[in-house]
């Protein structure tokens, strides 16, 4: 079986993470090509796994243009353009049409919403196409509309957790087979090894803190519903008598920068807050792991529901004490208390309570932690993929039963 796949950016985001791991595990009998709309570090990272490549760069108003987020000011905007649009899009799948000629795969598989049209547009008649959804589709209101439009025979979709099939399926209708694959990941690369991390005070710039201090730390992405800003209000709550530094781990990664932090603008928002001084800033590093490793406490504060919280799975695999928000597909990934803890979305205060507690309360810290790794190594081990997303290719059932 050959499996074609289509990924509309180059650069390494959590779908681009879930893409790396499904790679990884493909059965010996499955042959991969990746095509990439746009050039960057993940053609790198798959030619790593042994796994065929080719660029076949999207205009660049084309890469840009998306509704994520969208309102009715860059809806109107982006009909101004649709002309110019149009021309492009036509001239690029013509391109793709004919790559897909040439290379003949028994299977497409696309993994991003401009992905999944272009690839259904693109892919002859007959042909099997997936739908791997990172993302939910309910909040892409001119999106839903064209992946509706855009629906054919021989069409899967898979989705990274139940909270996302739940939200497809509503969209799509009850004709398309939707079924959840939990995201993965290695539990060799991410594993417990206190020490064998990133110094995070060096990797921040910082002079070393006194010794016992708490480090407390937010991985992600400069996009603005991480959290970042009730992570900087949570921080000024919690007293400066706790032996604790706070750190923000991350880099604005894609192309449109509305959606997105700058670094200038979280520095601001917590000189602001007066806590300027308390939290170091580390650049997006491709090596997460070496931060969990040195982090006491993870903090996921995403201030809309996870689609699935990678983040979280990461941290738990390391070992971590991890507080994250139980909604969306983020509440299918812990048990609230035994192995993380929960705080209710984008409350601050609540956030700095549950801070407040894991900085003082060593073994409780070390009991989350053991519980968490035991829970990563039952359901996150990413070997499992191999059978799971095997059924998708040859058409069976997923191991959520679902067809």
């Amino acid at each position: 079986m050959k499996i074609l796949y289509l990924n509309p950016t180059g650069f390494l985001g959590g779908a681009e993470m879930c893409l790396l791991d499904v790679l990884a595990t493909l059965s010996p009998g499955v042959s991969a090509k990746v095509v990439l709309c746009d050039d960057g570090p993940l053609r790198s990272a798959v030619e790593g796994l042994g796994v065929a490549r080719e660029v076949l760069p999207l205009p660049p108003r084309l890469l840009t243009t998306g509704d994520s987020g969208s309102t009715w000011r860059s809806l109107v905007g982006l009909a101004l353009t649709a002309p110019g649009l149009t021309i492009e899009t036509l001239a690029y799948l013509i391109r793709l049409r004919t790559l897909i000629r040439d290379e003949r795969p028994d299977v497409i598989q696309t993994n991003g919403m401009k992905a999944h049209l272009l690839g259904s547009w693109a892919a002859p008649s007959g042909l099997p196409v997936v739908w791997h959804f990172h993302d939910y589709l309910s909040n892409r209101l001119m999106m839903g509309r064209l992946l509706r439009l855009s629906l054919r025979r021989n069409l899967k979709v898979v989705a990274v957790s139940r909270s996302v099939a739940e939200d497809a399926s509503k969209v799509l209708g009850p004709k398309v087979p939707v079924v959840s694959i939990l995201n993965a990941v290695d539990l060799r690369r991410f594993s417990p090894g206190v020490g064998n991390g990133v110094d995070l005070d060096r990797a921040a710039g910082l002079s070393p803190a006194p010794e016992g201090t708490i480090r407390v730390g937010l991985v992600a992405t400069y996009a603005r519903w991480k959290g970042h800003d009730v992570f900087i209000e949570a921080i000024s709550r919690v007293s400066r008598d706790r032996p604790v530094r706070f750190f923000i781990a991350g880099s604005p990664l894609y192309r449109g920068t509305r959606s997105q932090w700058s670094i200038e603008e979280l520095r601001g928002l917590a000189e602001s807050h007066g806590v300027l001084d308390r939290i170091g800033f580390i650049p997006h590093r491709d090596d997460p792991e070496s931060l969990y490793r040195n982090i006491d406490v993870v903090v996921h504060a995403s201030t809309r529901p996870e689609p699935f919280g990678r983040v979280i799975a990461e941290a738990m695999a390391c070992g971590k004490a991890v507080v994250a928000t139980p909604s969306g597909g983020a509440s299918e990934l812990f048990t609230d208390g035994i192995t993380a803890m929960g705080y209710p979305r984008g409350d601050a205060s609540a956030l700095a309570a549950v801070m407040l507690r894991l900085i003082d309360d060593p073994a409780l810290r070390s009991r989350l932690g053991d519980a968490a790794r035991i829970e990563a190594i039952q359901r996150f081990d990413r070997a499992r993929l191999t059978e799971e997303w095997g059924r998708v290719y040859q058409g069976g059932r997923t191991a959520d039963g679902g067809a």
